[in-house]
């Protein structure tokens, strides 16, 4: 079973279209020049691209990768960025994705610190503003339901999630503890599974 695994990632290895490097910077350019909401409102916009376009990464892939760029310390949407481009052409890539991910929000921001003062008391700016706030709730609400259904969360693993929302929002837990809580009961799990399996 094992070298029949191997054999087939292998194959989907092969069977994957080569990530060009102008390609994979104009792609990352343009999420990181019109994502408004930060990391997670980038979320459908790369896996659009990168996996359903693409199809650079499986869902699967995406989904682990996500995890990793989660519970990695940093600024999620390049840490994002940067394992995507590593799992697509090593630290080249990494560098590429990376850049075209940071690259259009220093320009904005350097952009905003010259102008800002003489806008903020614009009320055609506030009322802008205003209005993108609902918009950005709904780009980091949106991923939820995609992820989720990746994921393959059913009836019987709803708790995870809903319970580490409810302990992170409501009693103020810590997002790491919640990592690390969950990450040890999947190894227990698989362990037991194993165990179960040979038995």
């Amino acid at each position: 079973m094992p070298r029949n695994n191997s054999l087939q990632s292998s194959r989907s290895e092969a069977a994957r279209p080569a990530m060009n490097y102008l390609e994979a910077f104009g792609i990352f350019f343009k999420i990181g020049s019109f994502t408004i909401g930060g990391g997670y409102a980038m979320i459908p916009l790369i896996e659009r691209e990168v996996v359903s376009k693409r199809r650079w990464i499986s869902p699967e892939e995406f989904i682990d990768l996500l995890a990793v760029a989660q519970s990695s310390p940093g600024v999620f949407a390049v840490n994002i960025a940067i394992f995507i481009g590593y799992k697509l052409r090593g630290v080249r890539g990494s560098i590429v994705t990376a850049m075209g991910t940071i690259l259009p929000s220093f320009l904005i921001i350097v952009a905003i610190a010259l102008f800002f003062q003489q806008f903020k008391e614009n009320t055609v700016v506030e009322r802008i503003f205003k209005g993108i706030r609902p918009a950005v709730v709904a780009l980091i609400a949106a991923p939820t339901f995609t992820l989720a259904q990746s994921a393959h969360i059913n009836r019987y693993t709803l708790w995870i999630p809903v319970l580490s929302a409810l302990l992170i929002w409501w009693l103020g837990f810590s997002p790491v503890w919640i990592v690390v809580t969950a990450g040890a009961g999947g190894f227990f799990y698989a362990k037991l599974k194993a165990h179960r399996a040979k038995s």
